[in-house]
Parts: structure tokens; C-alpha cells; sequence
């Protein structure tokens, strides 16, 4: 509906421009109206209206008209609902297992750039049994 009102607004506006652009003008005979005796003419009365004026004030009324709906139309907000709003079923969530962070290994990194200052890395511990710290000392019982 409003593609076509858009549409008609359209070619009633065009209309419109080529037959004001046709019409001879009021201001046209101001010549003869300063020498050749025709007072009337350029702001008198004009007598009966020509097809080409009475055609223009009913497409400049219709373009109006389309003008004042379009306005309307436009100022018309259909409202929608978010999909917060709205009822739909809970999405159950995904459970992710807890897996422990992996350290990046040295060969794991990017190459650094040339001209780079060389970042200061930790030793790589050996795989295997971890050291035992030894027990401190204990004191037993001793008041």
C-alpha cells in the first residue's frame, strides 16, 4: 500500500512540474499591458480558467492528498516485540567441562618480530615426579 501511494505521489509530482511548465504565465502580456491599452491583465482577472489550469488544481489537490496520507502512513509505528519480551521456551544452557588452562610451550608462540627485545621466558620443568620438599622441623609436645 504504501510502495504504491509512493508511487502515484510520484508521477502526480512530475505531472505536476510539466504542466505548470506549460502554462503561459500571468506576467507574460506585461508589455502590452504598460502600452497597448490591456489594464487587466497582469493582476486583473483572468476570466474563465484555462483546461490547462483547472487540470493542474486537481493534481496539485490529489498531490496533497498524497502528501497529508503519506505523512500518516509514516508516523504509523508497528510495534514489535523483543525477543526478550517475547514467550518463547527457555534455551537449556551448554554445560562446558572444566578443563585446566594449558601453558603455551615456547615452540606454542608466534615468532617475535625482527627487531624485537627477546621477552625473558621460565625454564621448561621436566616431566615426571615433582621435587618433594623435605618436612621442616617439628616440635612435639614441648611446654
Amino acid at each position: 500500500m504504501h510502495a504504491i501511494l509512493l508511487g502515484i505521489h510520484f508521477l502526480l509530482a512530475i505531472v505536476l512540474v510539466v504542466l505548470i511548465l506549460l502554462q503561459h504565465g500571468k506576467g507574460a502580456d506585461a508589455g502590452a499591458a504598460f502600452g497597448a491599452g490591456a489594464s487587466g491583465t497582469v493582476f486583473g482577472s483572468r476570466g474563465s480558467a484555462s483546461f490547462l489550469s483547472r487540470t493542474t488544481a486537481v493534481l496539485a489537490t490529489f498531490f496533497f492528498i498524497t502528501s497529508l496520507t503519506l505523512a500518516y502512513l509514516s508516523g504509523q509505528k508497528i510495534e514489535r516485540k523483543s525477543i526478550a519480551e517475547q514467550n518463547l521456551p527457555p534455551v537449556p544452557a551448554k554445560t562446558v567441562p572444566a578443563v585446566p588452562a594449558k601453558t603455551a610451550a615456547p615452540s606454542d608462540l608466534p615468532p617475535a618480530a625482527p627487531g624485537a627485545p627477546k621477552a625473558a621466558t621460565a625454564p621448561a620443568k621436566p616431566a615426571g615426579k615433582a621435587p618433594v620438599s623435605a618436612p621442616g622441623p617439628t616440635s612435639k609436645g614441648s611446654k
